[in-house]
C-alpha cells in the first residue's frame, strides 16, 4: 500500500513538471548518478532473490529510458573525473555491475552493446579461475528449488537434526550452517563444491546438470577478456568477495584481485567497490596505499564533489523498483526526497580525513578522461 502511495505521488510530481525541472537543473548537472546492478535471470533467479536478480527485459527497459531521456551515460572513470573537475554534462549517469556473473555476459552485455552504453564491472576473481557455482548461493538456490517440505533427513551430511525447509528463514539457517562448517574446516573451493554436490544429491537435484547451465557462476577469463577488448571497463571488487578487518589480508585481496584482472584485461584497475556495500574507516587508508582512487558503496544517492572519492553513493536498481521510481532517481527527484526524509541512509557513520578527501578529489579532477572505446 505504501509503495502504491509513493508511486502515485511520484506520478503526480512528473505530471506537474517537477521531474523535467529537476532533470534539467544546474543542481542535477553537478551530480553523477552511479547505477548499480548485480545479476540477471537466466531462468527463475529473480523469483528466488528479486533484490539481486533482474529479468533481462526489465534491464532493457531501463536502458531505453536512459536513451529516451537523453541521459549522458559516461564511463565511470570519465564521469568521476568530470564530476570533481565540475565539468559534467547535463543528466550524467554511469552504469556499474557488481561481481561479474556469467548472466551479465549472456544477458546484460548484448543489451548494453545494442544501446552503445559504456559500463564498469566490479569483478571479483576467485570464482573466475574456479568455474563452479558460488558455494553459498548455490546451496541457497537449491533449497529454494526443492520447495517447501516438512523436513529432510540430513544425517548423511552430519546434521544432528532433521532439516526444516518450510520457510525462507529456516532454509537460510541451513545454508549458514553449511557455510560455517566450510569455514571451520577450512575447505578449499573444490571441497566446498563437493559438499554442494552432496547437498544436491540429498535434495534430489542433478548437480551436474545445474552446473552445466552456468547459473550462479562468474564470467570466465576468456569472457572477461572478450568484454574488455570490446570496451567494458573492469575494476576491483576483491579476489574472494570479502573485506577482512586486517590490513595485510585486506590489501592482499586488492592485490590478488588486481593481478588477476591484469592477466585477463591487460590493464591495471584503480577503482573499487565494497563487497556487499560493507565499509569502515580503516579501509580508506588501506585503499589509498593500494593506489585505489575511487570506491563506491551501496548507500543511496547521487554523487557530488562533496563526497569522499572512497565513499561514493550509488543507486542499486532491482526488480522491485518500478519504472517511475527508477525515473525519479534518473532525474534527481529521488535524491531530493531521500534528503527530505533525513538524508542518505548510511550503513555506518565514519569520520573521514577532510584534508585527505580534498586531496583525493583533486587527484581525480586532474586525471585526463579515459578515451572511450566504441562497442
Amino acid at each position: 500500500m505504501l509503495k502504491g502511495i509513493k508511486c502515485a505521488f511520484l506520478q503526480g510530481l512528473k505530471a506537474a513538471g517537477i521531474f523535467h525541472l529537476v532533470r534539467e537543473s544546474e543542481w542535477r548537472r553537478q551530480r553523477l548518478l552511479i547505477l548499480c546492478y548485480h545479476s540477471f535471470s537466466l531462468e527463475d533467479e529473480h523469483q528466488w532473490r528479486p533484490a539481486a536478480y533482474m529479468r533481462p527485459e526489465v534491464f532493457e527497459q531501463r536502458l531505453l529510458m536512459l536513451r529516451e531521456g537523453r541521459y549522458n551515460v559516461l564511463p565511470l572513470a570519465e564521469g568521476l573525473q568530470r564530476l570533481y573537475a565540475n565539468e559534467l554534462p547535463p543528466r550524467s549517469v554511469a552504469i556499474t555491475f557488481d561481481d561479474g556473473t556469467y548472466d551479465l555476459y549472456k544477458e546484460a552485455y548484448p543489451r548494453l552493446k545494442k544501446f552503445n552504453f559504456p559500463a564498469t564491472v566490479y569483478q571479483t576473481t576467485y570464482y573466475t579461475a574456479f568455474p563452479r557455482p558460488v558455494f553459498n548461493l548455490v546451496c541457497s538456490y537449491m533449497l529454494w528449488k526443492r520447495g517447501e517440505r516438512q523436513s529432510i533427513d540430513g544425517s548423511v551430511l552430519g546434521f544432528a537434526q532433521p532439516l526444516d525447509v518450510t520457510t525462507d528463514a529456516s532454509r537460510e539457517k541451513i545454508v549458514d550452517e553449511l557455510v560455517n562448517r566450510a569455514a571451520k574446516e577450512d575447505l578449499t573451493g573444490a571441497q566446498k563444491d563437493q559438499l554442494a554436490a552432496q547437498f544436491a544429491a540429498l535434495l534430489g537435484i542433478d548437480y551436474k546438470e545445474l552446473v552445466a547451465r552456468r547459473i550462479l557462476q562468474l564470467m570466465r577469463p576468456a569472457e572477461i577478456a572478450e568484454l574488455a577488448q570490446n570496451g567494458v571497463d573492469f575494476q576491483l571488487h576483491t579476489h574472494r568477495h570479502r573485506t577482512p578487518r586486517d590490513q595485510t589480508l585486506f590489501r592482499k585481496e586488492i592485490y590478488d584481485n588486481r593481478e588477476s584482472l591484469r592477466k585477463y584485461t591487460g590493464s591495471s584497475a584503480a577503482h573499487f567497490c565494497y563487497p556487499s556495500g560493507v565499509y569502515c574507516a580503516e579501509f580508506l587508508p588501506w585503499l589509498s596505499q593500494e593506489e585505489v582512487i575511487s570506491a563506491t558503496t551501496c548507500d543511496a544517492g547521487l554523487a557530488t564533489r562533496r563526497n569522499h572519492p572512497l565513499l561514493l553513493p550509488r543507486v542499486v536498481d532491482t526488480s522491485a523498483q518500478t519504472a517511475i521510481e527508477f525515473e525519479s532517481w534518473l532525474t534527481g527527484v529521488g535524491d531530493f526526497l531521500l534528503s527530505a526524509r533525513g538524508g542518505p541512509k548510511r550503513k555506518g557513520s565514519i569520520v573521514v580525513d577532510e584534508k585527505g578527501a580534498r586531496s583525493a578529489a583533486a587527484r581525480l579532477a586532474d586525471l585526463k578522461p579515459v578515451e572511450r572505446i566504441p562497442h
